[in-house]
């Protein structure tokens, strides 16, 4: 069975079911016109991940009906992720059918591929790798001109780089970004772009100093710096914090300081009720924090963060879920005015969303 595109039509008949659901959910505030960025009806998802089928010689993709892992749904055609990674994957299960190293236990196939063309596989295994499957691997990485890595339980094999290096058009500029084998980076690359591109638009002006909590691998942080003075970013994941450290060196920015600390903790830090060794050499005393980005995971904000949050001028929103957004809003809208509301289609022909909000005070 493959998975087809849905008609253009279709396409903007679901972004309008999604957006009519945004303006239902948010009717109770007082909505700025909501800005839509659509997503392209095709090839969009750069970060993907197969579960692999045997059955008998036979060696497929599959995927899971949504509820029912009952139900398998054979895959022969994708349309849906990068041309890069479409362009070889189906190729990829011919080379690795015939293998009895590289397919005995095989059982799910990762694929993070980039705007500029590099493409990194990982193959997951139900068993321990050695010497034969490197051997093995080796041949497709060099086919293929990929980033490979085996994985096992408490094993990761790299034949040269876990790593993918993106290139994304920002205004006119280019930013390099280290994007790690395993660790958060946005799945649909254009609409990505779009994301940063309306945060830098929304907060034109905003002046002073900006907080970013959740900063992953500074996706947003560094562009962004060039809307502040001094960008002060925090993330707890050390992948993704070593991967932000190398992207701010590679484009050479000199204002943005990550560190390595909850959100949870860094409010705790700005309002003075605790000390952390990781942030005393901060300066964080000098810092004018008028602007505070947050993109947290699908929770949202904990209780004490949003108290943090309502602290600055401008706050600048980045959600993954809907209904969780709401709920921070309810508070965060008594001291805050809705300034602008962005809907961001990162997930096209499902029912997820992203949402952008920039709030100012009151």
């Amino acid at each position: 069975m493959s998975i087809s595109v849905v008609e253009p039509e279709q396409y903007e008949a679901q972004l309008a079911v999604k957006k009519s659901g945004v303006e239902s959910l948010f009717s109770c505030f007082d909505l700025p016109e909501l800005e839509v960025y659509e997503s392209p009806r095709s090839h969009y998802r750069m970060r993907c991940e197969f579960r692999v089928w045997h059955e008998g010689d036979d060696l497929f993709y599959v995927m899971f009906e949504k509820g029912n892992k009952n139900v398998r749904i054979r895959i022969d055609h994708c349309p849906m992720v990068a041309e890069r990674i479409h362009d070889m994957m189906f190729k990829l299960l011919e080379e690795i059918r015939p293998s009895e190293v590289l397919r005995r236990k095989l059982f799910q196939i990762d694929f993070l591929s980039t705007l500029s063309g590099e493409l990194l596989v990982t193959l997951l295994y139900h068993r321990p790798l050695a010497e034969d499957w490197i051997e093995e691997a080796k041949k497709l990485k060099e086919k293929f001109n990929i980033q490979l890595v085996g994985r096992s339980r408490k094993a990761k094999i790299l034949l040269d780089q876990d790593f993918v290096i993106e290139t994304l058009d920002i205004n006119g500029r280019d930013y390099i970004y280290k994007q790690v084998e395993n660790s958060f980076s946005q799945p649909n690359g254009e609409v990505c772009r779009h994301m940063i591109k309306w945060a830098l638009d929304a907060s034109q002006g905003a002046g002073g100093d900006m907080v970013e909590l959740y900063c992953g691998n500074g996706n947003f942080t560094l562009p962004m710096a060039q809307n502040f003075r001094r960008v002060v970013a925090t993330e707890i994941s050390k992948t993704s914090v070593r991967a932000a450290q190398y992207n701010i060196e590679a484009n050479g920015i000199e204002n943005v300081d990550v560190v390595r600390i909850s959100s949870e903790e860094f409010s705790q830090v700005l309002s003075g009720a605790v000390e952390k060794r990781r942030t005393k050499d901060l300066g964080l005393d000098s810092c004018d924090f008028t602007t505070v980005l947050v993109d947290p995971p699908r929770s949202g904000l904990d209780d004490e963060t949003v108290k943090q949050v309502q602290s600055y001028e401008n706050i600048l929103y980045i959600s993954c879920n809907p209904e969780t957004l709401k709920l921070n809003l309810e508070t965060l809208t008594q001291t805050h005015e809705l300034k602008r509301f962005a809907i961001f289609d990162q997930f096209p022909y499902t029912e997820h969303l992203e949402c952008g909000v920039y709030l100012t005070r009151k």
